[in-house]
């Protein structure tokens, strides 16, 4: 979704969709030059399934299925047939621990070494049309936005994308979140909504997908659509770095204070984050279901991650232990432009105030182990 849906400590540490990752069916690729998977040291290891999240994670791993058996594996890991016996026992499977452990094998990338984070998806005030106290424009994909998909003219550029706009017979950056705050956008009919709030728009973006609560009291469900293709500043650094914020006291809450207290230099400070959303209404899901993720499935809180797609491939079952923690399984569903690395987790907590915090709270080291179907080659 991350979806490419990106969250909390990829806001204050690091450069979606948003998820994009989040954000929900374009990929947010890594940087260019980056391994894969199967560039990197590898090796099969014993597991045990954690019992506790097992039957959710396979309740997951069906739902992504009907995509993944048919879907390339940027990781160089797996082919599509590869997935196709675990999907199809998974159907009638009446016992969670005994398919994963007779399904899949264990493999570490990079010893397992890893990071956890977490995302949510937000609720924020907004409107369908702009009126008065909503005047803040979430914007649809614009026409004019190109992707183009680089490994069609080299193989060692395959899994790279880049994003543009014509500019005569050039292709040239999208437009930046400065220049869209100026009114690169204005007058295109590109409005999707309004909120009522700019820095509330801003963390609905680094979020990747949210809910508006609208003036009459019903919810619009809004989900990344695409992204204008900069790279992606965390804005809690760059707060840290000019002293505007104490080192160690950078935080979710912290950094939306800090831009409610200075609305003079809020938006200049939004501006050094070039990189925007775009979004598209979702019709289709239950109130209930979680926002759709890459995969373009709902998401499942506390089991569906973001990854990134070079080194955990969509649809992989994962056993995360955080420091201090318990082992717990998760599902690849998601990924994010801050989500970079084999090791790199981005935990979905659900929907609201409540799953806000737990993101907001999550940041950990942890270890993590991919599971792969028996059939595919995963080295030793």
């Amino acid at each position: 979704m991350r979806s490419t849906l990106v969250l909390f400590a990829s806001l204050v540490l690091t450069a979606c969709a948003t998820k994009p990752a989040p954000q929900t069916t374009t990929e947010a690729p890594s940087e260019a030059g980056q391994t894969r998977a199967v560039d990197l040291p590898r090796q099969k290891i014993p597991f045990t399934i954690p019992t506790k999240s097992a039957d959710a994670a396979l309740k997951a791993f069906r739902a992504t299925c009907p995509r993944i058996v048919n879907r390339e594996d940027r990781t160089g890991l797996t082919q599509p047939l590869d997935w196709q016996t675990a999907c199809k026992t998974s159907e009638t499977a009446p016992d969670a621990v005994r398919f994963f452990t007779q399904a899949f094998e264990a493999v570490e990338i990079n010893q397992g070494t890893g990071f956890a984070t977490g995302y949510f998806e937000p609720e924020i005030l907004g409107a369908r049309v702009r009126t008065k106290g909503y005047d803040v424009p979430l914007y649809r994909r614009p026409p004019d936005l190109v992707d183009v998909d680089l490994g069609v003219f080299k193989d060692e550029w395959k899994g790279r994308t880049l994003r543009g706009r014509l500019e005569g017979r050039r292709i040239v950056p999208y437009h930046s979140r400065a220049a869209i705050a100026e009114g690169a956008l204005a007058g295109k009919s590109l409005e999707l909504a309004w909120a009522a709030d700019a820095n509330d728009s801003f963390f609905l973006e680094i979020q990747g997908s949210g809910r508006l609560r609208l003036p009459n009291g019903e919810v619009m469900r809004i989900g990344y659509d695409s992204q204008n293709g900069r790279d992606y500043v965390a804005i809690g650094r760059v707060l840290l770095d000019q002293g505007k914020l104490p080192k160690g006291g950078v935080s979710m809450q912290s950094i939306k204070d800090w831009l409610r207290t200075h609305p003079d230099e809020a938006q200049s400070i939004r501006n050094t984050n070039p990189s925007t959303v775009f979004f598209s209404e979702i019709k289709t899901l239950d109130q209930n279901e979680g926002p759709r993720g890459s995969l373009a499935i709902p998401l499942y809180p506390q089991i569906s991650v973001a990854v990134d797609p070079l080194f955990i491939p969509y649809g992989a079952p994962l056993i995360a232990t955080l420091a201090g923690g318990t082992p717990q399984m998760h599902v690849a569903m998601d990924t994010g432009g801050a989500i970079k690395g084999p090791g790199r987790l981005d935990v979905f907590q659900g929907s609201g105030p409540e799953a806000g915090k737990a993101a907001g709270s999550l940041a950990s080291k942890a270890r993590v182990i991919l599971l792969l179907p028996r059939r595919a080659s995963v080295g030793s």
